[in-house]
């Protein structure tokens, strides 16, 4: 994992999290606002802040939502096992951080394991060439 990129990656999801809550608490909404609309706003939030995460990070937005998808849900399990929100939500800043920071190592992994295939069929097609017998 980079885990330069999973600090980078939790933190600006944090940052854009601490401020779209306070954009939303200075707004003037009704008292129960999050308590008849946390279960929609909360997620939809979480995702926005994803996003804007992966336009900061120059990340693809498929990862950033994969990223959001999987914190969310950790998130979720640690409250419903009866955590505050205020520890379910560092939770899911790691989780979202842990999911972008294996990002780049898993790109270079695909990448390294596609230059050993072209290397193995570049190999074989010679190997055939020399043999005389047809390429495939």
């Amino acid at each position: 994992m980079d885990q330069r990129l999973f600090w980078r990656a939790a933190l600006t999801q944090a940052i854009a999290v601490a401020v779209l809550f306070g954009i939303l608490v200075a707004l003037p909404l009704p008292e129960d606002f999050f308590e008849d609309y946390g279960i929609v706003a909360g997620p939809l939030a979480w995702i926005l802040c994803a996003v804007i995460a992966a336009l900061i990070l120059k990340l693809p937005w498929q990862l950033a939502l994969f990223a959001a998808a999987a914190g969310g849900v950790a998130g979720v399990l640690v409250d419903i096992a009866g955590a505050k929100h205020y520890i379910a939500l560092p939770i899911a800043v790691a989780v979202f951080g842990a999911c972008c920071g294996g990002y780049e190592t898993a790109q270079r992994e695909l990448a390294a394991a596609d230059a050993d295939r072209e290397r193995d069929r570049a190999a074989a097609d010679a190997e055939r060439e020399r043999d005389g017998s047809p390429t495939a």
